[in-house]
Parts: structure tokens; sequence; C-alpha cells
């Protein structure tokens, strides 16, 4: 700094100043399209991230339904069983003129339980199908929320790149969107799987 309160600078270091201020402006401009871009597809992985999980929680509930139709058919069939049994101790005790009667209801009650044990089964199989396919979801959207975190680690990066200037944290940054991509990629083989 010269007495007059100007500061001088020699001729080599204003050249070096402009050199570095363009280089950063180039990085700068990198990290503006790499922000924006990782955005964008940060966006299509949280969209196809909530869409799957309504899926999931869609096959869950089914799930839950089935099952509980299928306990209400197992209530009836309980029930049932225990007219059967009483029919067949009436059965027992009653007399011979009155035998026919109480046998044809016996009849009736087991072919009613052969009925409703088939209706229940066929519940518990479609919330077990329910359920598998719940689960089947579930796995990528937990793929598809690790590449969202990537991604986001990535802008994160980027931003401290734009602020630091730090050449090396855009290459970490593009390596944890090359992370993030690559779970995503995965993530929709599994959906289409």
């Amino acid at each position: 700094m010269s007495e007059s309160g100007v500061h001088a600078h020699a001729p080599h270091e204003e050249a070096v100043h402009h050199a570095s201020e363009g280089k950063n402006h180039t990085l700068n401009q990198w990290v503006a399209i790499f922000t924006a871009l990782l955005a964008a597809l940060g966006a299509i992985v949280s969209y196809q991230g909530s869409h799957l999980m309504n899926e999931v929680l869609l096959y869950k509930n089914e799930a839950v339904l089935k099952k509980t139709h299928a306990t209400d058919e197992w209530n009836y069939y309980q029930a049932v069983s225990t007219k059967q049994h009483l029919m067949e101790l009436a059965h027992d005790l009653a007399p011979a003129d009155k035998q026919a009667g109480i046998a044809a209801k016996i009849t009736k009650y087991q072919g009613q339980k052969t009925e409703i044990k088939a209706r229940a089964d066929a519940l518990e199989a479609a919330s077990n199908k329910a359920n598998e396919e719940s689960d089947r979801l579930n796995r990528p959207h937990t793929g598809m929320a690790r590449s969202l975190i990537f991604l986001q680690i990535a802008i994160s990066l980027a931003s401290i790149t734009a602020l630091t200037g730090r050449r090396w944290l855009f290459g970490v940054a593009m390596l944890s969107a090359l992370i993030g991509v690559g779970l995503w990629v995965t993530a929709l083989g599994w959906v289409a799987a």
C-alpha cells in the first residue's frame, strides 16, 4: 500500500488475480448447472419414491383388510362348528324319530364349514399376496430414499464448492451424485422386476 492510501499491485499479481477469478467464475457456472440438474433429478426421485410409498401402503392396507375378512370368516367357521357339535350332541341324546332332522342339520353345517374354510383360505392367500407385493415395492422405495440422500449431499457439497472454490470438493460432490444416480437406477430395476 502506498502512502496515499492507494493499493498497488505488481503487474504479475494482477494477472494471477484475474486468472483465478476466471477459474472460479467457470467453476461456479459448472456448480450452478450441476446443482440445477441434481435438483431436478432429486425432484423426480422424490416423486417416484412418494408414488412407490403410496403403493406400498395401498398393498399393506389391502393385506390388512383381507386378513380382517379372513378372521371374520374363521370366526363364522367356529360358530358353525359349535352349532354342528351341539347338533351332534343333540343327535346322540334325541329320540330316534328326531334324529333324521338333526342329521340333516349336521350335514348342512359340514357343508357350510367347507365353504367358509375355502373363503377364509382364499382371503388369507390374498392377504399374503398383498403383503408380498408391499414388501417387494418397499425395497425399491428404500433404494430411492437412499438415492435422494446422496443427491442432497451432492447438492450441499456443490454449494460449499461455490463458496470455497475448492475443486476437489466438486469432485466429491460428483462422486456422491454418481452414487445417488446408481442407487436410483438400481431401484428402478427392482420396480420393473
